[in-house]
């Protein structure tokens, strides 16, 4: 049983203030980075146990080559050591991973083990991990309108046919229930090119509290903030109501 009566089905987290966390306390940026693992596994953990069916991470964003480059190296030193080791645990948890974004823009050896998680945890079930690596929102829509642009040159698709329901079907995470839940740490209150497509409907959540900071107590304040909030999707209050009221008879 939930300890939330409406539990978010897919959260996603832009992970924000690695770097500043490391230099509030007079560290190299990768040492935040390093603690901002610890807090992945955290939160990993603690949405599998209350039951969240998806988990969204932005790990890495198209933008993020044009960093310094000893950080990027290190960046994907870490990432192919957590696809590496941190798979195992997610295994043993039932726990599937997926990564979305371009994976084209990594080196043979991550993409190598990018298909070994990926192939490991495919049956898992109790819930979802998918990591945007390489991931760009405006880069996820062209790369979906790419695919029916080649429907249409096949003459399997008319033009005319192409719609908003047939475009969610070709962007990243197309399989999964779209997000109902975003937080964002570390202050900013800016989508930063993340799943542009799929947020159209999704709640959003600001902490200042940097990313390798973030644990379960601020998880929870997420969630709580989430489950005092009236989803409309262009509805009115009263209509609203209407609809839980037949949702709960029918569960009757």
């Amino acid at each position: 049983m939930s300890e939330y009566h409406n539990l978010p089905k897919h959260i996603a987290i832009i992970m924000d203030g690695n770097n500043r966390w490391a230099k509030s306390r007079l560290l190299g940026g990768i040492a935040g980075h390093k603690a901002g693992k610890d807090a992945v596994r955290t939160v990993v953990e603690e949405c599998a146990r209350l039951g969240v069916k998806v988990l969204t991470l932005f790990a890495f964003s198209s933008e993020n080559w044009r960093r310094p480059k000893d950080e990027v190296t290190a960046l994907m030193e870490l990432f192919l050591l957590a696809l590496k080791k941190e798979v195992r645990r997610l295994h043993k948890n039932n726990i599937r991973l997926v990564v979305i974004g371009d994976k084209s823009g990594f080196n043979e050896r991550i993409q190598h083990q990018i298909r070994e998680a990926e192939s490991l945890t495919c049956r898992n079930t109790a819930m979802t991990l998918a990591v945007a690596a390489n991931y760009g929102g405006q880069w996820d829509i062209a790369q979906a309108a790419k695919k029916l642009a080649c429907k249409v040159r096949e003459g399997t698709l008319e033009p005319e046919d192409i719609s908003a329901e047939l475009i969610s079907q070709e962007v990243c995470l197309a399989e999964f229930p779209a997000p109902d839940l975003c937080i964002r740490t570390a202050g900013e209150q800016r989508i930063s090119n993340f799943l542009l497509w799929q947020f159209a409907y999704t709640e959003f959540y600001f902490t200042d509290v940097y990313w390798p900071d973030f644990g379960r107590a601020e998880l929870h304040q997420a969630l709580t903030s989430y489950a005092s909030r009236i989803r409309r999707f262009g509805r009115t209050d009263d209509q609203v109501e209407q609809l839980k009221e037949l949702q709960c008879s029918n569960k009757e």
